[in-house]
């Protein structure tokens, strides 16, 4: 029988040998200086060999162990060299359905019906709220608690908002696992209500007359780049989705036309069943646009991001611009407030529909039937009301600069 020290001390020799321990188990001591633990046995009528493992990683004790269970098997009619491939395609299988592997297949197989914004948001959510907790296991090992877990520690550091969607995020992963037979139940609707409410803050947004025309009055004096206060100036104009201004392409604009289509591709909610979204612009933003043609006209984007040129400029440069400002973009006016500014305003204030304000926003407003309304309708309609709506601006800021701000003279017949 072996003892630790000769397992310790055996040295390499010119040519491969063994050190018997009985029973089957020696050790194989290679002549590059590694030693191996092998058992010798007969299954069936032949004679075989088991690895046990390398040296000193698996101690003789271990090894003598792995022997007897061995033996314990073969006793029962199983052959251990059987077992030990099974237990690896079950290693294999497991790994190739962990959480990680399943939610990058998720993600690359729905990224293109996601506009940019949401693959991104999506992408932040699995690397740094999900895949560090859950994605080292086999998914259908993981339990409701499991998930549990990983909510209350967002709910812990107050990120509610990041707590409910990411188990939306997780309800769409595992339910793609039951669709490809990886597991056979989901486990996140279980945890509808583990969430304490949120609570719903209105976008930041002005809606008062006279605050509106101080404002607008400000962005006209904003002393930073051309490229930022022609955002600044463009956002209650148009009224669009943040991330589709600061994405604003010149191929998308027909300037002539007094047009800007927005690619279905690059919508907030991508849906093959709707068409690229049309805004008609002002006479005022198309100014604004021509404008800024000589410095940007040259790029494929309308607003350049500083840093790289290749690459569009943000929506977190204008709120920062407003901080600059001294406007909360919190508490009192935002980038994305300006779509809640020109709602309210419109309806109450110019007295337009609803729908067709809905419409030049790019919500999806839907018929009787739940059908989504083509994206030209009440086009005519919109071409006047975002023109009244640009002149109610100048009155607002005629009116400031004069010390007499009032609701406007631009009341629409409903």
């Amino acid at each position: 029988m072996l003892t630790t020290l000769v397992v310790k001390n055996a040295k390499a020799k010119e040519k491969p040998y063994k050190l018997s321990d009985g029973g089957g188990l020696f050790l194989l001591v290679k002549s590059a200086g590694l030693k191996y633990w092998r058992l010798a046995y007969r299954f069936g009528g032949k004679q075989k060999t088991l690895a046990l493992g390398v040296y000193p990683e698996v101690s003789l004790l271990e090894a003598r162990e792995a022997r007897e269970n061995a033996k314990r098997q073969i006793r029962s009619g199983v052959d251990p060299a059987e077992t030990r491939r099974a237990e690896k395609a079950s290693n294999s299988t497991a790994m190739a359905n962990t959480f990680s592997v399943i939610a990058e297949e998720w993600y690359q197989r729905n990224i293109k019906t996601w506009a940019a914004s949401t693959a991104k948001k999506r992408r932040w959510l699995m690397d740094k709220n999900l895949v560090p907790y859950l994605g080292k296991y086999p998914i259908n090992e993981l339990k409701t608690i499991d998930l549990l877990k990983v909510i209350q520690r967002l709910e812990t550091r107050g990120a509610i908002e990041t707590a409910y969607n990411a188990l939306q995020v997780m309800g769409q992963i595992f339910r793609y696992a039951v669709q490809t037979q990886r597991i056979e139940h989901n486990p996140v609707p279980d945890l509808a209500g583990s969430i304490q409410a949120k609570v719903v803050k209105p976008r930041a947004a002005i809606t008062e007359p006279a605050e509106l025309g101080r404002l607008l009055v400000d962005i006209d004096g904003y002393y930073g780049s051309h490229v930022v206060r022609t955002m600044l100036a463009l956002a209650p104009l148009l009224f669009q989705r943040p991330g589709e201004v600061a994405g604003m392409e010149w191929n998308e604009l027909d300037l002539d036309g007094a047009l800007w289509i927005i690619p279905k591709e690059r919508k907030k909610e991508r849906n093959t069943r709707e068409d690229d979204h049309i805004v008609p612009l002002s006479r005022q933003a198309v100014a604004l646009l021509r404008d800024i043609y000589p410095l940007t006209g040259h790029s494929r984007y309308v607003f350049t991001n500083q840093q790289r040129e290749s690459k569009s400029a943000t929506p977190a440069s204008v709120n920062k611009a407003m901080r600059k400002m001294g406007y909360c973009t919190k508490n009192t006016q935002s980038f994305h407030g300006f779509r809640a500014t020109a709602r309210t305003m419109l309806d109450e204030r110019l007295g337009f529909p609803v729908e067709w304000i809905e419409h030049q926003s790019g919500r999806s407003v839907r018929d009787p039937l739940g059908r989504t309304y083509n994206r030209t309708k009440h086009l005519d309609q919109r071409i006047d009301m975002i023109q009244k709506w640009a002149d109610y601006l100048d009155e607002l800021k005629g009116q400031t600069l004069a010390g007499n701000v009032i609701a406007g003279s631009f009341q629409q017949r409903r």
